[in-house]
């Protein structure tokens, strides 16, 4: 047997990689012994391939995908070092993330949501919206935004429209991490004045009808993610506690926006459609 190969146990232990382990990289052509003994199934390694190996303990301990790891063991090292980069920061968002939700649940659990935020009723009349709609995720949400208020308001200014409100988007369903919820970006505008025109792809004009909203405001770092989870939280937990039905999608308005997330002088407001009970929901 050639001197500079490794049996697959003695491989192990030069690694840090377990038998089973190596077994499976080898299945996925992540790692391929360089012989196999055809009557045992005996797998072999040259001994320059345990830095490759200790390569992929080190990834895969940083949880990337085994199909990941693959394409970067054939790219160059400096799209390596990219990818590592850009990894660390995706982890330190991660961990931004993770404490603002500890913080704000350890918030909620002293102090009580309805201590945290004030839930109030208003009446919303019928308006008319240019929208700019999209299935996106948290990590994909804020550049949607603001490509999507870009296109809205370059549409808006060839009108002019008359503006009657401030902007405001529209949550389908839940948008974070995890899950792609439909977003829309909409812009009030007069219904009597000038109407948009040439619509691009992905944009349109709707109608909402006049409805009730149950709100909560929130400012500065409190309207940052994922802080202003607790704000939806709050409006979700009046409106069930109070009897209310949701009547539509819940609504993040731009009372004022600085154009950057945490600004102290940030306010936005989460206001929800409700309506009535119904009959099944009395009894």
């Amino acid at each position: 047997m050639d001197r500079n190969l490794l049996p697959i146990g003695q491989f192990s232990q030069a690694s840090g990689l377990s038998v089973t382990a190596l077994r499976h990289y080898d299945a996925c052509g992540v790692l391929v012994p360089t012989y196999v003994d055809p009557v045992s199934g005996y797998r072999y390694f040259r001994r320059d391939q345990v830095r490759t190996a200790q390569v992929i303990r080190a990834l895969r301990q940083l949880d990337i995908p085994v199909e990941e790891v693959r394409r970067l063991l054939g790219a160059g090292r400096q799209e390596l070092a990219a990818a590592l980069r850009e990894h660390l920061r995706a982890a330190e968002r991660h961990l931004h993330a993770q404490r603002g939700a500890v913080h704000g649940l350890l918030t909620r659990l002293t102090e009580g949501a309805g201590m945290t935020h004030h839930v109030t009723v208003r009446q919303g009349g019928p308006e008319r919206i240019l929208v700019r709609a999209a299935s996106v995720d948290n990590t994909g949400l804020g550049a949607f935004l603001a490509d999507a208020y870009r296109e809205v308001y370059e549409v808006a200014g060839r009108g002019p429209l008359t503006f009657t409100g401030p902007a405001f988007v529209r949550f389908h369903g839940v948008c974070d991490d995890e899950n792609e919820a439909l977003v829309e970006a909409c812009l009030p505008f007069w219904d009597q004045g000038a109407q948009p025109a040439d619509l691009p792809e992905g944009m349109s004009v709707c109608e909402l009808p006049e409805t009730a909203l149950a709100c909560t405001q929130v400012e500065g770092a409190d309207a940052g993610f994922p802080q202003i989870l607790g704000a939806y939280d709050a409006v979700a937990a009046w409106v069930t506690e109070h009897g209310f039905t949701f009547a539509g999608p819940v609504r993040m308005i731009y009372r004022r926006w600085t154009g950057t997330p945490d600004d102290p002088g940030n306010r936005l407001e989460i206001a929800w459609p409700i309506g009535e009970p119904t009959a099944d929901q009395v009894s």
